[in-house]
């Protein structure tokens, strides 16, 4: 590594509780939620609309993600470059005993400025070892939109195409992509 590289090889930080996240950090992941889902990234969330998508419903999503954080149930990753918020996703387990030894990674998402740096493997190969030896998951799964080419990034992670669901995803008239599910055995 470079002394370059290593002057911007992201930082990252785990939280894993709502009161852990200043304002700033909220302000910066509500910044970056927009910037993704309105530049054609897959992290739309449930009560967001189609794009473009505004900092009030990204926000209102935000606090819903932080006040689910809880060390054992939820926690967030976030990485950053130099100060700056580059990307960021959420690790979460079901508390139900059928299920409790896997989770699932959601809103895995690169600030487009940063794009292209490694900061979406990095996020993944650490929340594997969060996954494992912090949360005592054994295996990981998540939800990727076909047609942008992400089962292949997680492929090159080391994660696996399980399932698909044909045209799940209406991500407008007549654009029907698959939604692909992946597993990953930590």
């Amino acid at each position: 590594m470079t002394v370059n590289e290593a002057a911007t090889a992201p930082a990252l930080t785990q939280i894993t509780r709502p009161r852990s996240i200043p304002p700033d950090l909220r302000r910066e992941l509500i910044d970056c939620w927009v910037a993704v889902a309105n530049t054609g990234g897959a992290v739309i969330a449930p009560e967001f609309p189609l794009p473009p998508v505004s900092t009030r419903e990204a926000g209102a999503a935000m606090d819903r993600l932080i006040s689910g954080l809880d060390p054992q149930r939820a926690r967030l990753l976030v990485a950053t470059v130099n100060g700056a918020l580059a990307g960021w996703l959420i690790v979460r387990r079901d508390e139900h005993p059928l299920v409790a030894h896997c989770g699932v990674v959601n809103h895995v998402q690169t600030h487009p400025r940063f794009r292209g740096r490694g900061i979406g493997a990095t996020l993944m190969y650490r929340v594997r070892d969060i996954a494992r030896d912090e949360m005592g998951l054994e295996r990981l799964g998540l939800a990727a939109r076909g047609g942008l080419g992400l089962e292949d990034f997680y492929r090159r992670l080391g994660w696996t195409e399980i399932g698909r669901w044909p045209g799940a995803l209406r991500v407008a008239p007549g654009d029907d992509r698959d939604e692909i599910l992946m597993g990953l055995t930590l």
